[in-house]
């Protein structure tokens, strides 16, 4: 009778440890899974990408004032689509991605991930490229992987809030062939916090993604090589300077995002409430004007003209690196799907051209590097993201301590501008609107966690 009893006991314990190893190995085959179809999607939105923005060059390259058209038009449309057909899927696509995080209910978090979002976002990014808009490939990347990652979550009885962080930082990952930027991504803007019960699995499905693009796109650095480094007084003059006008560039770009992102007050934000369509129409006619003023040269996401400064030396228009900001700027607040990492390092790029004037002295990529670095982090208000997107973008380690210098500088002063960053202030607004997202089935205390 004892022996029965202990040999009932001994299966009890087996079968328990089949279950707990069966729910591992299902979690990890979800997340390596998720892994390859996310870096298939990104390697798909930047082929399309390119050839959308080719299209369009084409065409103005012809017919340069047909942008007064096709510009205002195709953000009206887009527009329209995002708010009729593909909800959720306007701006880049991570504060939804952010706030998907702090929602517990499986329905609310659906509503800013699904597959049904991933692929509004793609065709309405690609159709946003297609028309001329200021926007980048990468920030959507972020939601349509984190879309995909909790959509083949869902196959599992068990579902993770971890699935949507492992999606979104593959994604950057894929998008720009940075893995390292991939986890510090995950960790300093989407979760702001090191999480060790999915940082290994956050990981597998990075490298999975990032081998995926990879086998398809080649191991390539996003902007080129470079081997610049930083001597002398003067540069160090030059960095202050470069971070100094990049973070207050940078916080009034989020600032202003914000402002329009929570509605503007009165009169005129009603207005923009009641005809959002319209709305889209003026800031693409807007844009417009601003790409005939640049010589077509702020259109799409910027990386043509930024890999040309930096690899040729082939120089921007001198109002490139302002038009570009203004063209962003327009594109952001219009409602429609796309993102702001590339043209906000674009616009970072036009800067150091612009400060380069001031420091002949100075090696130019160096002036580029310090820019773009202090623009975005003005703009993200993550610092360790910027330095490392950048240091991986151009493969140059002798720069990383004098962008880390320059990111630290440019946090400070962004936050003079702007108190927090965008993507999180953002993130608010989803999750305050999501269902259940104002009645304790939501982590708000995290999304304003933000402080130094």
């Amino acid at each position: 009778m004892y022996a029965r009893l202990l040999l009932r006991r001994h299966f009890r314990r087996a079968r328990r440890r089949l279950r707990l190893h069966s729910y591992r190995t299902q979690r990890r085959l979800i997340f390596l899974l998720g892994g390859v179809v996310v870096g298939g999607a990104a390697v798909a939105l930047a082929l399309l990408a390119d050839q959308a923005q080719e299209v369009f060059a084409f065409l103005i390259g012809r017919y340069p004032y047909t942008s007064l058209f096709i510009t205002p038009f195709g953000l009206a449309v887009s527009a329209w689509l995002t708010r009729r057909v593909f909800p959720n899927s306007q701006g880049s696509g991570i504060p939804q991605a952010i706030a998907a995080r702090h929602l517990h209910d499986q329905a609310a978090r659906g509503h800013l991930v699904s597959i049904r979002i991933a692929i509004g976002k793609i065709l309405l990014t690609l159709f946003g490229l297609l028309c001329g808009a200021s926007i980048g490939r990468e920030g959507p990347t972020v939601q349509v992987g984190a879309s995909i990652m909790f959509a083949i979550g869902r196959l599992s009885p068990r579902r993770q809030r971890g699935l949507i962080l492992a999606g979104a930082s593959a994604g950057i990952a894929a998008a720009f062939n940075t893995p390292l930027a991939g986890i510090i991504f995950g960790i300093e803007e989407m979760s702001r916090a090191f999480e060790t019960e999915t940082s290994g699995l956050m990981l597998g499905g990075i490298i999975v993604a990032g081998l995926t693009s990879v086998a398809f796109l080649g191991d390539y650095t996003y902007f080129g090589t470079t081997t610049v480094a930083l001597h002398g007084l003067m540069g160090w003059v030059a960095l202050a300077g470069c971070a100094v006008v990049g973070g207050l560039a940078g916080g009034l770009f989020s600032r202003i995002l914000i402002l329009f992102g929570t509605g503007l007050p009165g009169v005129i934000g009603q207005a923009i409430k009641r005809h959002p369509v319209i709305f889209a129409a003026v800031c693409g006619l807007a844009a417009a004007v601003c790409g005939i003023a640049s010589d077509s040269s702020i259109y799409g996401t910027g990386y043509t003209q930024v890999k040309a400064l930096m690899e040729n030396g082939t120089p921007p228009p001198e109002s490139f690196g302002a038009l570009k900001f203004a063209a962003t700027t327009l594109a952001s607040i219009s409602g429609v799907p796309g993102g702001i990492f590339s043209p906000s390092l674009a616009v970072g790029a036009g800067l150091g051209f612009n400060i380069a004037a001031l420091a002949p002295d100075v090696p130019l990529n160096a002036l580029i590097l310090l820019s773009m670095v202090s623009y975005f982090t003005g703009v993200v208000q993550a610092p360790i993201t910027a330095v490392v997107i950048v240091a991986e973008m151009t493969g140059d380690h002798a720069m990383v301590l004098p962008l880390m210098v320059a990111a630290a500088i440019a946090y400070g002063v962004s936050r003079l501008v702007c108190r927090e960053g965008v993507y999180h202030a953002l993130a608010k607004n989803f999750l305050g609107a999501a269902p259940g997202g104002r009645d304790g089935h939501a982590e708000p205390g995290h999304l304003a966690a933000r402080r130094g």
